[in-house]
């Protein structure tokens, strides 16, 4: 019998106490396993998942530190006192599954060369795309490709957000408190409305798709608080929808460590695959040679779907257990090696297209200027329409061509001193 310690019995560590509990009609593996203790932070705390009193505990460190514990599964979130646990729980030779983004997004190299040292696994399937199994078929099923791009909807809240913003002309504020209400949204929503919480994630996804260590600072990121109803509307005049997307592409040489990596709210035309995700779910699409494209599609987040994901992880530990006794030679594929740093290129360095929405006193020639300045500075326009009026001011929206970021900012920097030029409320990105 497997021993588990299990940190954490909030959302998912209970719906991850409940699989373990009822193993019924599962995969085999799953009689084999046996919680013994759960951390908790309170004893009083009322549960919906049914455990003997006995095995829960406030202290988390007796867990790591049972002898008779092998997997301890790390559920808590936040950067501490999960990272310490994590550590010790290596340090004490046991194997660990988490579903914790945040602290694998920036100790990820501590973490793995931790558990190299001790020769224990660190499993991940829950830390991005909630059940949706992307980390093994990255690690192993798309290993022989080399990839090209990982560009994914990885945040359920925002997805959410966007789309009753589309469906229903709704206002973010709105849509926000709504999602708060739902349970979709947390009090403080920073972590995804600031795109954070997606920045997390992708940098996972880059550092195994990509085979190297990406510092978490690197990563560009942008939230959805600027975009309005407003522009959704004329984004769908445009043929796009807005989605906050997480991007890593890799150079054009072959050889090269150089990668994008941001997030960003983007306008995405209505045919690409990525434009009909909806909802709280989750897409990841991966383009690689010689695969060419596959994408990863399914519910980003909750109880159900993570837990799934969280078993997953402890059934593969206890299958190489069963098959090798101990894992002290450690499977290359399911645990990483980096000895680099991938090199992030600037945000300026890239080029895009840009949508943009200025609003402007009603005077003739204001087209004009807007359009000399974007030409001074090597910026090609693919469209110029006037949508309508905001009472007596012009709303103009702009779509350039693939420019520099750096060439793109400077024009706004000039058009913004017009004096035509009220406000830019909105730029985006169009992939």
């Amino acid at each position: 019998m497997y021993q588990i310690g299990l940190l954490g019995l909030g959302i998912v560590g209970t719906g991850t106490a409940e699989i373990l509990l009822n193993p019924s009609r599962r995969n085999p593996l799953l009689s084999e396993m046996k919680i013994k203790r759960v951390g908790v932070r309170s004893l009083e705390k009322p549960r919906s998942v049914q455990l003997p009193r006995d095995i829960l505990t406030t202290d988390l460190d007796s867990i790591v530190n049972d002898p008779d514990i092998s997997i301890i599964v790390e559920l808590l979130g936040g950067l501490e006192p999960a990272r310490s646990l994590i550590l010790k729980a290596i340090r004490a030779g046991k194997h660990v599954v988490t579903a914790n983004k945040a602290v694998i997004a920036r100790y990820r190299e501590e973490i793995y060369a931790a558990a190299r040292k001790a020769g224990v696994y660190v499993l991940i399937e829950a830390a991005v795309g909630g059940g949706i199994p992307i980390i093994k078929p990255l690690k192993q099923s798309l290993g022989a490709n080399r990839l090209q791009s990982i560009v994914g909807i990885v945040n359920g809240t925002t997805n959410y957000i966007l789309t009753q913003m589309t469906s229903f002309g709704t206002d973010f504020e709105t849509v926000l408190r709504k999602a708060q209400e739902l349970g979709y949204a947390e009090a403080d929503p920073s972590a995804d409305v600031d795109g954070l919480d997606a920045a997390d994630k992708i940098s996972i996804l880059a550092s195994i798709g990509f085979g190297g260590h990406i510092k978490r600072e690197d990563v560009y990121c942008e939230g959805i608080r600027q975009v309005s109803s407003a522009d959704i509307t004329y984004g769908d005049r445009l043929g796009f929808v807005i989605k906050l997307l997480a991007i890593a592409r890799g150079n054009a040489g072959e050889e090269s460590d150089r990668l994008e990596l941001r997030v960003h709210p983007t306008l995405v035309p209505k045919e690409h695959p990525l434009a009909n995700i909806n909802g709280v779910n989750n897409a990841i699409l991966v383009e690689g040679d010689p695969l060419g494209q596959v994408m990863f599609y399914g519910p980003g987040a909750g109880s159900g779907p993570t837990a799934s994901a969280v078993v997953s992880d402890i059934m593969n530990i206890v299958a190489i257990l069963k098959s090798s006794g101990n894992a002290a030679s450690l499977d290359p594929l399911l645990i990483p090696n980096h000895q680099h740093y991938c090199q992030i290129i600037p945000i300026e360095e890239l080029s895009s297209s840009f949508y943009t929405r200025f609003i402007s006193t009603d005077l003739p020639g204001v087209i004009g200027q807007i359009g000399t300045c974007f030409g001074e500075n090597q910026v090609s326009l693919k469209s110029v329409v006037q949508i309508g009026f905001q009472e007596a001011d012009a709303e103009i929206v702009v779509v350039t061509h693939n420019v520099q970021e750096k060439l793109f900012r400077q024009a706004i920097e000039e058009i913004s001193r017009l004096e035509a030029i009220k406000d830019i409320p909105c730029v985006l990105r169009v992939i």
